[in-house]
């Protein structure tokens, strides 16, 4: 059978119904940021699009009738901003060497450090096709790299099998090890930092707060104004501006509120912090918080504390709060690999960015050895 691939600039040249045919493939847990709404979300709302430095750039894999087998989202970067994989050097390294890194292919979801599919086929024979056809476009487009983000650990060693460059990170997730209560969590803890979350999630409403879980038709469009002036304000300070527009929110809520959760707090009638979840088919994928009061460890019982009490009561297996933040490791997030996967068109780069990764994985391996040093949970 002879397979093609083909790009196309928008989500709707595929269409919804084929989207979601690969999307979300029974038998596989559901990604609510593989949807057809997520992700067009993004593109109708303009926060991705070429004039930020994204632009939607997807594949499609194609048997000789022009029937689709696979789609991979996609993305033409001017940038690597928004990725939360970092190859600021690397970039600065092949172009002071006289090379152009700008752009480059990237495979993930745009602003969203969330593991998950990346080649959205039914055999991994037609994954294999896909991949190798995004590498030979990123050859004939004179582009110097592909990337895939977030990849699940199995993709990402048939990404090695393959010959790509295998990279590793480190984020912070809770397990859900068959807790029927917020309490069974506490008692697996040291008395310590058990009476430390006690006390947290205690002082964090001590001044009259009070905390709403909304979800599906719950959350109206007062809500995302709330929130979204929380998260420009916090966007603004962290990163100097914000990502994703108003209208991307509304939109969400809209076509896929029963795949959010958005933890708002109110004080006096009046909401002053929130965080938006989004719900997998196991795992609890914690996204945006943002806040224009200021109380003692409200973030971690909104963004933490929340989350792992809609994890325990809707059983699902795990809570992925997001990159960064060592704060995690006491209240119970376990530091764990997640999986990157990069082909360099360079082969004097390639070499170079190989010898790079293989000291880094080592390196990741050893700091996740040393910070479970530090485990909060009761030694087995």
């Amino acid at each position: 059978m002879v397979l093609s691939v083909r790009a196309v600039e928008s989500l709707s040249e595929v269409g919804e119904a084929t989207w979601q045919r690969f999307a979300n493939r029974e038998g596989s847990p559901r990604d609510p940021f593989l949807s057809y709404a997520f992700l067009s979300a993004l593109e109708q709302s303009g926060s991705v699009s070429a004039d930020v430095g994204w632009l939607p750039y997807h594949l499609v894999l194609e048997d000789e009738a022009k029937q689709p087998l696979g789609v991979m989202p996609l993305y033409l970067k001017g940038h690597s901003q928004g990725e939360y994989i970092f190859d600021y050097s690397w970039a600065d390294a092949f172009e002071r060497a006289g090379g152009r890194y700008y752009p480059k292919m990237l495979s993930a979801i745009p602003f969203t450090p969330a593991t998950g599919q990346r080649l959205l086929v039914a055999s991994s024979e037609h994954e294999s096709a896909l991949v190798a056809g995004a590498a030979q476009i990123a050859g004939e487009m004179n582009i110097s790299s592909v990337h895939l983000n977030f990849l699940d650990q199995a993709a990402w060693q048939r990404r090695g099998d393959e010959g790509w460059l295998l990279r590793t990170h480190k984020q912070y997730h809770w397990q859900n090890q068959g807790y029927k209560t917020f309490d069974d969590f506490l008692d697996c803890l040291s008395s310590k930092k058990r009476k430390n979350i006690k006390r947290e999630r205690r002082d964090a409403l001590a001044n009259d707060l009070e905390i709403q879980r909304l979800t599906g038709a719950e959350i109206t469009e007062a809500h995302w104004d709330a929130f979204y002036q929380f998260y420009i304000d916090t966007g603004s300070r962290k990163w100097g501006s914000a990502y994703l527009t108003r209208s991307f929110f509304s939109l969400i809520g809209a076509t896929m509120a029963e795949d959010i959760l958005l933890v708002m707090v109110r004080r006096d009638g009046r909401y002053i912090a929130g965080a938006i979840n989004f719900i997998g088919g196991d795992c609890l994928f914690g996204r945006n918080w943002g806040c224009i009061e200021h109380h003692p460890f409200l973030h971690f019982e909104v963004c933490y504390y929340q989350a792992i009490e809609f994890a325990i009561e809707h059983g699902l297996s795990r809570v992925e709060a997001g990159a960064q933040g060592e704060h995690k490791l006491a209240r119970g997030y376990m530091p764990s690999h997640t999986y990157s996967a990069h082909w360099i068109v360079h082969d004097g780069f390639r070499d170079a960015v190989g010898r790079y990764l293989e000291e880094e994985r080592t390196h990741i391996s050893e700091e996740i050895d040393y910070l479970e040093q530090f485990s909060p949970f009761k030694a087995s």
